[in-house]
């Protein structure tokens, strides 16, 4: 005769099994949430883009692809930028253009050294506005020390593209011997961000004038390149790393806990947030854990080598407030929890959508 207690068990399985099932794709059509890193954005790549394209590389769905070419390891990657304004507090389209692949170049261990730039340009946009645009990315190339080499341009009709859309692609060198993945991960590894959470998002969200409510609060957008390499010197164990754009660290979490099978734990007193997106974050209902952040990441460190991971990232530009936020354990299996304040804790799940969409 089954207990109680056996039932309680099974339950809970079955609650875990359901959790570490991939998303399917249910919807007909394309809605926002599957453009916003979420259970619908996994359900949607999943189950048209990967199941189109399938191959080993691609199946890692990192940052980038790290691919071999006569000899040499070269890290691969693309992204567009549809962000909303065009230009916000910080930075503008043209800075995360850059920074955006830069960064995912560099979270998978290479040292970036080209991008292509594509341009969507809606019909009407005022050339200067498009040569300070242009002007930011010449910038934010010159200062993470990469070339743009090769683009595209297209024009397209009046109300079809918001004014302005940007693609990039990059590559960057992998060093011999340095390499990162989920399956380094040990239990008794530290959680470590790199900074502040959240500034982008909120940024840009304020910055769209919608909503009654105003802050000092400025995106984060930089490139992270330097502090990845002054992690990798000061850590050489440092086991995988992410850039935590859409979604923020919340999806970040659920992703390297789904890819391991370990539990991620987060300490919520830990969590580097600015007061003011803090309050903000407050005020909108907003977990900042979800808030993107396009200058920040997050790293899996060896125990042994946290306190010299800090240090490195400390003294760099950007990671002045570098913190380690949690640890792997190897139970409960594919969760992400967050210990509270209050002493309590609470699972933190991956959102179907985004509560901040075209942020990035």
């Amino acid at each position: 005769m089954s207990t109680d207690a056996d039932r309680e068990d099974r339950v809970l399985e079955r609650i875990e099994a359901f959790r570490r099932r991939r998303p399917r794709l249910l919807d007909t059509v394309v809605t926002l949430s599957h453009g916003a890193g979420g259970k619908a954005s996994a359900a949607l790549v999943d189950a048209v883009f990967v199941d189109a394209f399938r191959n080993a590389e691609l199946e890692q769905l990192g940052d980038a692809a790290v691919v071999v070419a006569t000899g040499e390891r070269l890290a691969f990657s693309t992204d567009s930028y549809v962000v909303k304004p065009l230009q916000f507090p910080g930075g503008s389209i043209g800075h995360l253009a850059v920074h955006g692949t830069v960064n995912d170049l560099a979270v998978s261990g290479a040292r970036p050294r080209w991008l292509s730039a594509a341009f969507v340009i809606e019909e009407g946009f005022e050339i200067a506005r498009l040569r300070e645009i242009v002007a930011d990315m010449a910038t934010a190339a010159s200062g993470a020390g990469v070339d743009i080499v090769t683009g595209d341009t297209k024009v397209v009709g009046k109300g079809s593209a918001d004014g302005l859309y940007i693609s990039t692609a990059g590559v960057g060198v992998v060093p011999d011997g340095r390499r990162l993945g989920a399956d380094l991960v040990r239990p008794g590894d530290r959680v470590v961000v790199s900074g502040t959470l959240g500034d982008h998002g909120m940024a840009v969200l304020l910055a769209r004038g919608e909503l009654a409510l105003e802050a000092d609060i400025a995106s984060d957008t930089a490139p992270v390149h330097r502090m990845v390499e002054a992690l990798l010197a000061a850590a050489p164990s440092t086991r995988w790393m992410r850039d935590a754009t859409r979604g923020g660290v919340g999806t970040v979490c659920n992703e390297l806990a789904q890819a391991t099978g370990f539990a991620v734990v987060l300490d919520e007193e830990a969590l580097p947030i600015r007061p003011q997106v803090l309050g903000a974050c407050d005020l909108l209902g907003i977990d900042p854990l979800y808030v993107a952040n396009e200058g920040k990441f997050v790293a899996v460190v060896a125990e042994d080598e946290t306190d010299a991971a800090l240090a490195a990232l400390r003294g760099e530009a950007g990671g002045e407030d570098a913190a380690v936020v949690g640890e792997i354990l190897a139970e409960p299996e594919g969760i992400v929890a967050l210990r509270t304040a209050f002493g309590g804790s609470r699972i933190v799940d991956m959102l179907v959508g985004d509560p901040l969409p075209r942020i990035c």
